[in-house]
């Protein structure tokens, strides 16, 4: 696999629907599923993938019943505390993109905590998209853009797309290569949509509590495979 991408993220879908397959709650395809991002986590680590950006919880998912709510903050929060000491031995840095604010302050206090904690380390950068929304981080970009440009800070000709992407909430990503979706849903769910422009897209049928480092090997071979033309013809690729 020597065309691997710079840029893996993944829609973790799957987790209520695992629980359900099995007769259980949905809280227990949550947890689940935490186990299987460290797996993911470690594979990207040890094929040298740069960055991976997990969809951990967008701002449509606090309309989920509240006790689901609850637990889905307790977990992040006991997960970031649990894997703390593997990101400093695995030289991974943690970030993450979204309306932090949001957050419920022990999340945020946790979060900010490792954040800092990692910002050294020079392995693999994992983002975590909390409280994210593409089209909110995209409004809050043209928003920004707007007041300086009404302050003169930047002219209208010279907005242009370096522009807007040093507003967005992942200006220190690189954009995403590879988008894997979990669970046989074929959709973007509002995530990432300006760093997706050009990156291949993999669903897999899987759920996200299932997905293993082998299927993760699978998806990278798939983008191995393909070619990636950028809006040129597969013959100017080759000469």
């Amino acid at each position: 696999m020597n065309k691997l991408p710079q840029h893996v993220a993944i829609i973790m879908d799957g987790n209520g629907r695992w629980a359900t397959q099995r007769g259980k709650q949905r809280v227990l395809g949550h947890k689940k599923g935490a186990s299987a991002v460290r797996g993911v986590i470690e594979e990207a680590a040890l094929k040298e993938i740069k960055y991976l950006t997990l969809f951990t919880f967008s701002t449509e998912n606090w309309s989920r019943p509240e006790d689901e709510v609850g637990v889905l903050m307790r977990l992040l929060v006991s997960t970031l505390k649990k894997e703390f000491d593997r990101l400093i031995k695995n030289n991974i840095k943690l970030k993450a993109i979204g309306d932090l604010d949001g957050l419920p302050n022990l999340v945020k206090e946790e979060l900010i905590y490792v954040m800092k904690k990692t910002e050294k380390n020079s392995g693999l950068t994992l983002t975590l998209a909390l409280n994210y929304g593409a089209k909110e981080e995209l409004t809050q970009a043209i928003k920004m853009i707007a007041n300086k440009v009404k302050n003169s800070i930047i002219s209208p000709e010279k907005v242009d797309q370096s522009t807007i992407n040093e507003h967005l909430y992942s200006r220190y990503l690189p954009p995403v290569d590879l988008l894997i979706r979990t669970s046989g849903e074929k959709r973007i769910s509002n995530f990432l949509l300006w760093q997706i422009a050009y990156a291949e897209l993999y669903f897999t049928k899987t759920l996200w509590p299932d997905f293993s480092k082998k299927d993760l090997n699978k998806a990278l071979i798939n983008f191995c495979k393909r070619e990636r033309r950028f809006g040129k013809t597969s013959k100017q690729l080759t000469t």
